[in-house]
């Protein structure tokens, strides 16, 4: 970091951050101004009905910081009276950690985790007011909205002590700080000053208060004024925190004793812990103790008794456990003892070391163990108990038994619902979600997706409840007797079960206090069934008792105890809603009189929550939901309406649909649920609406869709968070404050009928009676596919090594999908039934699929096609019991195992052919059974491939020889249900066998006294199971996706390196579970996609085993593990420019199934080797002559398909444009003629006497240097290799064009390229990251000879006379470098020398050679060195410029030099030759050597390439401008060559004629060139302005024609071409102009702003005609006007337009702009689910289509990826085109019907929107932001970044 000196001694915030421009910070929502009366000055005032909502963030960006290291944190405010607000800091930790710490009057209680801190802020009052006194007295008005009379407050905040003290982490800076509504605010600043604000400068100095001791009086603009005769403390308030003295709550930002805060400052709490005076509990349990609790009971110590808390254990350490309440819990035993005290010592303990992970609470066993008074309040971090490990005995020996037990272990479920999906609950602390998955509940952390589960209900899960705290769970089945379960919520284990009478339990409400359980049931009449139980005893181990009971006939839907009253409830259902009482055993109900709405079905009903349990009855409101879309507000003390309001779908505003909705008329969108906190109310809806109100309702300021109707919403408990359900079995939540969407669980919504498991990239594959086919992630149970179709899929299988997966379907269709590109490979009709069996080969050579009607398939899938092989009839039993996996292949691929013919039949093939091997007869096997035995399953072992094992009817496993088809063992009442499915491990140890709901694992050998154990968790019958590929763990498949830990030991011998590993596993779930947390424990079993072969290398000290690190490897390609290799690899393949050979056929784009891809991969793509050689971190050198490439954050998409060559629907035509940021990226050569450079990704050869272009494609990233031969025939490039593999060198014949080789070596950017003299050799140099220097041969191009240097190298250079000498320059000096030859081998020898003294500490950046003998190198600070070859010494230096040179040319006695200056320099250096070696460098003046400046000349850029004839006359020179200038000294002239954007280029538009094209950029410039030669013709430049939007006017002559551009000042400028003046400028919006057109005759401008405003302008006079405010709120992102006669739409006008807007909604309308007509003729709004990403969501694109006006097309983000054709006519979207990516431009043809569609991931896509047929282009560096036909459709333009490429169109 920089030095801290300007921080001191105290910085300004406002001020540094300039924070009225608003450039380095933001604002959002209603964020004002106005001059505060006492304080006489202008101050901030922030509001908003939410706080998180309306805010000013400083800095602007999350990738900013402000970096002040100040210890305290000021902030001047005053909290909004009666109303809420948030501060959030995120300050970083020396470590690297950020810490957010938060504090509001919002919060009730303190909250911590080891990177969030949340304090509660207690507003004070003014002095002697009423507000005042209530608060000393009644200590329930401490926390919540401010008091009337709050005052201006400073704040100071002591971060060194606050990290030190909660998280004992040492403070580093202040990242960034975010003021939310309510409050004003005068500044912020910090200081490591201790500053006292009621001390003025005059009594500092009586006091003696110094800068020098620490402390001092606040700054003079930043104190408040304060009136003669007043004291400061009377007009204002001063907080610090920590605070001076004792307050409760504890850890809480309140008002201090104003004597003790104002006494000297000197004795103010250093950054180590203070004993706390009057705190009798332990600090972590107190930091969990209810603030009322606290207050109402506080307990008092003597002072003199020494305090009880003397350390904190280190939070840190937490983290590592996911939390204390997953420790206690015991999945085994599901019962944990922990010793637990209300006040108890806590020990100090050392930092944990590598070895020890836990966080150790030690209890003094003199002071005895306290009982809880309460069971609800309390959590306690506990150290997990190893498991004992008990030795064999004789009784052990006699009946021995399958070990470990338990075998197996629930790991994770993928499922949500079951019997409803309307119970989902929130933990007090938000950091978990509780759901049922069938007859399992399942806890959920919402950071990591950790599952517990609660295990023990026989059927569905009808209902959940918490109590208040959420210690206590209460849950119900279904079932003709239900039954109830009450747990302890943080240990796991059920407190009671009891069952209740009645059928169809469908609701449960726990009362806060958790001593009133209520639920709603059917009794056997039908009628509906209230039962109140008293369960105050159940956590004391109390039986529960019944209180009350009722049978009605009112239906009730939903009924809630009063969380403010335990014998108050509420009821809603069918026409009525009701309130409830239980008085003396009875319970007694009175309705609501709901008047006209008495036939309403209400869903819900919710109670305002937040506020305080003793607030009065008559300030109660409660709130009721209906299906027809009504909100009531009920008085619930007096049982009467308030008000009703309604949700009611969007009106049409149509000419042909004129009527409107009443109030009571038309549909409504039912609401299914609703929750109500403190500030804004959700509800979820029946629409797919996840949506948030203010209060009153006024408007939706937050929605979310859902791809189902949302069933549930529920609020968390600090209002940040809110939690949405959908029937469609969806779980997720929204985070308010970042508007960001989180998915925590998808699941089937019907039976899961099979699987199958990828190996090695660890997904899973599943098809479903609810007719999908889903891919999940086993590691995150993200859901990262869903193939939909009409046709049911039956059975799946994926590929051994590929990424395909084949499905069968109940019409007997067989498909094959390859899942990186969603593409279907093959499709195939052989079976007229159900697929009842679907298999590949472990080899992969083939796949084998059964019918239902008998019909067995062998397919070929080494091809693509998937070809069939062979097809026999009648060879499986008929029938579809045995699906989904009625064939096994066994390990070798040499065998195929089925039953058939018969039923009573199990067959053997010929795996390659079907050839019958084997028959073998279940049926007669035993003879003595009375019946006729049937084979359900067959499966081979695979250990063993002479064992068959047969499932049958009879309920026995049957062991069968495959070669003599003897019984060799047989198994009798295997289940007690039929065998569904049956596995055999890997090794043959262990079988697996699944009936009906319970999985058993049993000794494959029998040998064993007890050979099995079973496990239930399944509500519905098992389909399929199954151990993973990798053996560590189990999956089956029913009601939901079950994932099992598989803990067995392994049967390698002792001491191989499998062993070792697994033995490593053994432990981690035995006896050393204490050592590692269970989620660490899950990524050592189940991480790894394959078992290990060999010992893995350690890339670090011993790591913590982690799933992240784990998953690294399975992650990436297996490709990628080669890069373990330190050879290099070249590869000799042509150029992928042309992609691979397409089919002269090709298929069909649109498929039967859509494929959505719902979650990216995981981001840790890198191998082992990249994450060791990221972990030096390589320090950036400090020079522009080093290459560094753009950032970008598109990804190349690696399955685009180019198209054959001479097939090319569009070529390109020209490159426009230099990409400056490279380094040396151009080459001439004057007598051969060649002229050379880059831009983005493509070497554009021009001839420059014809001005054509020809074009080298092969990369795909950014080119950053070009070499060329000295004959001209060869050019290299480099350029950064794709997806962040290795660069990528190519070697071009500039004859041909052709590619003749490809280099990868360089781990990162190639910095420079150079040839010999002779040509013989070729370099390359690599940049800081790898900074190594490589030789080649520039006839095969194999590598010499390479070196690994010490420091970053800038440039090399081979030496013109001699063939074996060569240089480099660096950060570490200069490296003069020696060839020697043996043979065919090539040596490199290097001698370092660093820069002389007399330069200082520099950097070379360039070189060049001189004669023979000399070589001048270039320095950072504008030296040029002259050094002698052979001694290797530094003759002179001079000062050739005043900042940095980054190229050097020597032609002759002519030296040239291009610096940062933007001069360009000629020097005559001929007197360097008489320069003799002496005792010390001299420089140009001590020596007498007269280096002469002969010309010079100032450029628009940098210099960054240049090449100059012999003479050095003439040359070509390139600038980080993007320009190439042709230079000639003789006549002292500058030509540009070539010109380009050197910002982001934001349109380019071409004129209605064609003959020119205008071009805008984010460095405010408006470029205008000529069509043909791409000349600049004119450039209009504003400066400090970007301009985002260019328009042509419609005007015909060329004299007329004129450019209007939007700029994001909101300002218009129209330039007139033929004056190259600008004519006018209009100023009609606030915001940045995003889009500008002429209407269609000209005669006005529409321009659109960024917040949604249409200003309609005239060109004549600039005057805004109409603003147009239908989308106020979203930018707009397209404007397009075309003529048209609007009568066929029913409206007048003879021109319509368009606007789209961010918020997927498009308004087209008909305009006749003489008469000023303009009205709305149709209105689109597109559906979309919330948008999860990091980046932003795609823009919403529109456009008439050219050939008919009336239809339109669409594209943007939403359900699917795809272009939409609407008709104005019909009304409705008439065609889809899918598209493989989200767009991000998109054009459309004016002949042909061609769609030219860009997209991020860097395709251009041309589609034919007739067929559908298209074809990928791939020659851009970065996303596509810009497409755009010409007039004509002859031309086509697209743009990334600045990068500008013209087409030419030739048609699909």
């Amino acid at each position: 970091m920089a030095s801290k000196g300007w921080q001191h001694p105290y910085v300004n915030i406002f001020k540094h951050v300039r924070i009225e421009d608003w450039k380095k910070s933001s604002k959002e929502g209603d964020v004002s101004t106005y001059t505060d009366k006492k304080l006489k000055c202008s101050v901030f005032r922030i509001r908003g009905s939410v706080p998180a909502n309306s805010y000013i963030l400083i800095p602007k960006h999350s990738h900013q910081s402000l970096g002040l290291t100040g210890q305290y944190f000021y902030l001047l405010f005053r909290p909004t009276p009666g109303k809420y607000f948030v501060v959030t800091l995120d300050v970083a930790a020396e470590e690297g950690q950020v810490v957010r710490i938060s504090f509001s009057n919002m919060f009730k209680e303190f909250k911590s985790t080891p990177t969030s801190l949340q304090f509660p802020f207690l507003c004070g009052a003014a002095k002697d007011s009423v507000y005042e006194s209530t608060a000393k007295s009644a200590r329930h008005g401490l926390v919540g909205p401010a008091p009337t009379s709050v005052r201006w407050t400073c704040l100071t905040l002591d971060l060194q002590y606050t990290l030190h003290f909660y998280l004992n982490r040492c403070y580093s800076y202040l990242k960034s700080v975010k003021l939310c509504a309510n409050m004003a605010v005068k500044n912020m600043f910090t200081s490591d000053l201790l500053l006292d604000p009621g001390v003025s400068f005059s009594e500092a100095k009586l006091m003696g208060l110094a800068c020098s001791q620490g402390t001092g009086p606040i700054p003079r603009d930043m104190a408040f004024p304060v009136p003669k005769g007043n004291s400061w403390h009377d007009l204002y308030d001063c907080i610090r925190f920590p605070s001076e003295g004792t307050k409760l709550p504890f850890d809480s930002i309140q008002k201090g004793n104003p004597r003790q805060d104002a006494r000297h400052v000197s004795n103010h709490r250093s950054p180590i812990r203070e004993e706390s005076r009057c705190v009798s509990l332990s600090k972590p349990v107190q930091d969990r103790v209810s603030l009322i609790q606290q207050i109402t009971t506080p307990k008092s110590l003597p002072r003199n008794q020494p305090p009880v808390v003397t350390s904190i254990p280190e939070l840190g350490v937490v983290s590592m456990h996911q939390s204390g309440d997953w420790l206690c819990h015991n999945d085994d035993q599901h019962q944990q003892e922990s010793t637990r005290s209300i006040s108890h010592r806590l020990t100090p303990r050392p930092p944990c070391d590598a070895d020890d992970d836990g966080v150790h609470v030690f209890v003094h066993p003199e002071e005895g163990l306290g009982k809880h008074g309460e069971e609800s309040e309390e959590e306690l971090v506990c150290t997990p108990v190893a498991h004992l490990v008990r030795s064999s005995s004789s009784k052990d020996t006699k009946e021995q038994k399958l070990l470990p037990d338990p075998i197996l272990r629930l790991s994770r479920i993928i499922g949500f619902g079951g019997a409803t999906t309307k119970c989902v609950l929130w933990t007090k602390s938000g950091d978990a979600v509780v759901y049922p998955c069938h007859a399992i509940i399942v806890s959920m952390k919402i950071s990591s997706n950790q599952q517990r589960f609660f295990i023990g209900h026989t059927d569905k899960v009808s209902a959940l409840a918490f109590n208040g705290n959420t210690t206590v769970l209460a849950s119900a089945q279904t079932g003709n007797h239900s039954v109830v379960r009450v747990w302890n919520y943080n240990k796991g284990i059920c407190l009671a079960m009891f069952r209740i009478h009645a059928h169809s339990l469908s609701s449960l409400s726990f009362s806060y206090s958790g001593g009133i359980l209520c639920g709603v049931g059917k009794d056997s009449h039908s009628k509906t069934m209230v039962v109140v139980w008293n369960t105050l005893n159940v956590s004391k181990g109390g039986e529960v008792t019944i209180l009350a009971k009722a049978h009605t006939d009112v239906d009730i839907h939903t009924m809630k105890v009063a969380f403010f009253d335990d014998t108050r409830l509420v009821s809603c259902g069918r026409d009525n809603i009701r309130l409830w009482r239980v008085r003396n055993g009875t319970l007694r109900s009175c309705p609501v009189n709901l008047g006209d709405y008495h036939s309403l079905d209400f869903t819900d009903v919710a109670f305002e929550e937040g506020n305080s349990p003793y607030q009065h009855l008559d300030d109660r409101t409660l709130y009721a939901s209906s299906r027809s879309g009504h909100i009531f507000e009920i008085d619930y003390s007096r049982v009467v309406i308030r008000n009703v309001r309604r949700l009611s779908p969007a009106q049409q505003q149509h000419a042909e649909r004129r009527e409107k909705w009443t109030f009571n008329t038309g549909p409504g969108i039912a609401i299914n649920s609703i929750s109500v906190s403190s500030s804004f109310c959700a509800t979820g809806s029946e629409d797919g609406f996840l949506r948030l109100w203010p209060l009153d309702f006024s408007a939706v300021f937050l929605e979310a869709e859902h791809e189902g109707p949302v069933s549930l919403v529920s609020v968390s408990s600090d209002s940040l968070q809110v939690l949405a359900a959908t029937s469609t079995g969806n779980l997720g939540f929204l985070d308010v404050s970042s508007r960001g969407y989180n998915t925590l669980m998808r699941s089937h919504t019907d039976t899961v009928l099979g699987f199958s498991v990828d190996g090695i990239r660890r997904h899973l594959t599943t098809a479903s009676s609810d007719g999908t086919v889903r891919i999940w992630n086993m590691d995150s149970l993200h859901q990262l596919y869903d193939f939909v179709s009409e046709d049911s899929p039956c059975s799946v299988a994926f590929h051994p090594s590929e990424q395909i997966f084949s499905c069968g379907f109940s019409s007997g269709i067989v498909r094959v999908f390859d899942i990186s590109s969603a593409k279907l490979l093959a499709e195939h009709k052989q079976h007229r039934g159900e697929v009842v069996g679907l298999a590949f080969s472990p080899d992969g050579d083939f796949m084998y699929s059964a019918g239902s009607q008998g019909s067995l398939a062998l397919y070929n899938s080494s091809e693509e096609e998937h070809s069939v092989i062979r097809v026999v009839c009648n060879m499986i039993a008929q029938g579809t019991e045995r699906a989904p996996d009625a064939l096994t292949v066994s390990s070798d691929s040499l065998c195929l195992a089925f039953v058939g013919p018969s039923e009573y039949i199990v067959t053997i093939a010929d795996a390659r052919s079907l050839d019958e091997l084997l028959h073998v007869d279940v049926s007669i096997l035993d003879v003595e059974s009375p019946r006729l035995d049937s084979a359900l399953k067959v499966c081979f072992s695979p250990a063993s491939t002479e064992h068959l094992l047969v499932a049958t009817s009879e309920n026995k496993i049957l062991w069968v020889s495959t070669k003599t088809g003897r019984l060799l063992r047989e198994v009798s009442k295997v289940h007690k249900h039929q065998c569904s499915s049956l596995a055999v491990s890997e090794d043959s140890r262990f079988l697996l066998t699944a009936g009906h709901n319970a999985v058993k694992v049993w000794d494959y050998n029998m040998q064993l006294g007890i050979n099995s154990q079973m496990f239930i968790g399944h509500s519905q019958p098992i389909r399929q199971v199954s151990f993973t590929p990798d053996q560590l763990g189990v999956v089956s498949v029913g009601d939901a996706i079950f994932l099992w830990d598989f803990l067995a030991n392994p049967a390698n011998p002792v001491g191989s390196l499998t062993d070792s590993c697994s033995r490593l596993r053994v432990s981690y779930s035995s006896a050393a579970k204490s050592a590692l947390p269970e989620a660490e424990v899950h990524g050592v079993q189940l991480s790894n996609g394959m078992p290990r072969q060999t010992a893995p290398l350690p890339t670090s000290p011993p790591p913590r085993l982690d799933v992240s690190t784990m998953d690294q490897v399975e992650q990436g390609a297996l490709g990628s593990l080669s890069l373990c290799d330190d050879t290099p690899t070249i590869t000799t393949v042509p150029v992928p420019a042309t992609g691979p050979a397409s089919s002269s056929n090709p298929r069909p784009a649109t498929s039967f199934l859509k494929v959505t891809e719902l979650v990216n991969a995981s981001p840790q793509n890198t191998s082992h080797l990249d994450t060791e050689f990221k972990g030096k971190t390589p320090v950036r050198p400090d020079c522009y002559r080093h290459f560094f490439p753009r950032f970008k954050t598109s990804i190349l998409d690696q399955a685009a398909v180019t198209p054959q060559p001479g097939e090319e629907g569009i070529k390109l035509k020209a490159v426009i444009g230099y990409n400056g940021n490279g380094r040396g990226n151009m080459v001439w050569s004057p007598d051969q003629g060649l002229f050379a450079y880059s831009c983005g990704c493509v070497v554009v050869v021009e001839y420059l006497h014809t001005g054509s272009q020809r074009h080298l494609q092969g990369h795909s990233e950014e080119i950053s240097c070009l070499a060329v031969t000295n004959d001209a025939q060869t050019v290299a490039s480099a350029a950064g290799g794709s997806n962040g593999s290795r660069s990528l060198i190519c070697i071009w014949d500039v004859q041909t064009g052709a590619c003749r080789k490809t280099i990868s070596y360089h781990r990162g950017a190639v910095q420079s390229l150079a040839f010999s003299r002779d040509d013989r050799f070729f370099l390359s140099v690599g940049d800081f990251t790898d900074p190594e220097v490589a030789l080649w041969s520039s006839k095969t191009f194999q590598m010499l000879s390479s070196v690994s240097l010490s420091g970053p190298i800038h440039d090399a250079a081979f030496s013109p006379s001699a063939a074996s000498q060569l240089a480099c320059v660096g950060s570490q000096g200069v490296y003069f470098c020696l060839m020697h030859s043996h043979g065919l081998d090539v040596d490199l020898k290097v001698q370092r020398v660093r820069a002389p003294a007399e330069v200082g500490d520099v950097e070379l950046t360039a070189l060049c050679h001189h004669m023979d003998s000399f070589l001048f190198t270039a320095t950072n600070r504008g030296h040029v060195c002259v050094w002698d070859i052979e001694t290797q010494r530094c003759l002179m230096t001079w000062e050739a410029d005043e900042g940095e040179i980054g190229v050097l040319l020597c032609r002759g006695n002519r030296l040239l030099t291009g610096s940062n200056t933007r001069w360009l320099r000629l020097w005559e250096v001929e007197a360097v030759q008489g320069v003799k070696p002496q005792g010390k460098v001299s420089s140009v003046e001590d020596s007498g050597t007269m280096v002469v400046l002969e010309q010079e000349i100032m450029l628009d850029g940098t210099t960054v390439s240049a090449a100059f004839d012999n003479t050095m006359d003439m040359g070509i020179v390139g600038t980080t401008a993007g320009t190439l200038w042709y230079i000639n000294w003789s006549d002292s002239s500058s030509i540009r060559l070539v010109s380009g954007h050197k910002s982001k280029v934001n349109d380019v538009v071409f004129s209605p004629d064609e003959s020119h094209l205008t071009t805008c950029s984010e460095d405010g410039s408006v470029r205008v060139w000529s069509a043909p030669s791409n000349e600049l013709v004119v450039q209009f430049q504003v400066l400090n302005q970007s301009c985002s939007c260019v328009c042509w006017s419609p005007a015909s002559s060329k004299e007329s024609a004129c450019v209007a551009a939007g700029y994001s000042d909101g300002t218009l400028r129209i330039f007139r071409l033929s004056s190259s003046e600008m004519e006018m400028k209009l100023h009609p919006h606030h915001v940045s102009v995003t889009a500008v057109q002429y209407s269609a005759d000209g005669h006005v401008i529409l321009s659109a702003g960024k917040n949604g405003l249409v200003a309609i302008s005239s060109p004549v006079n600039g005057a805004t005609i109409r603003v147009i405010r239908d989308h106020k709120g979203a930018s707009i992102t397209t404007i397009q006007c075309v003529n048209e006669q609007c009568k066929n739409f029913g409206l007048e006008g003879n021109e319509m337009w368009l606007a789209a807007s961010a918020d997927r909604r498009v308004s087209v309308w008909a305009a006749d702009w003489l008469k000023e007509k303009c009205d709305l003729l149709d209105w689109l709004t597109f559906p979309a689910p919330a948008y999860f990403e990091d980046d932003t969501p795609p823009p919403t694109l529109a456009a008439f289509c050219p050939s008919d006006p009336g239809l339109v097309v669409y594209t943007g983000y939403g359900v699917e990826k795809e272009l939409s054709f609407y008709s104005l006519a019909k009304k409705q979207i008439i065609k889809k085109i899918a598209l493989p990516h989200w767009a991000t431009c998109f054009s459309l043809s004016s002949k042909s019907q061609l769609i030219a569609v860009g997209s991020k991931e860097r395709v251009l896509k041309l589609i034919k929107s007739t067929s559908g047929r298209f074809q990928d282009f791939l020659q851009h560096s970065d996303s596509l932001q810009t497409c755009h036909f010409s007039p004509s459709g002859t031309l086509l333009f697209t743009v990334a970044y600045n990068e500008i490429l013209l087409w030419e169109v030739r048609g699909l």
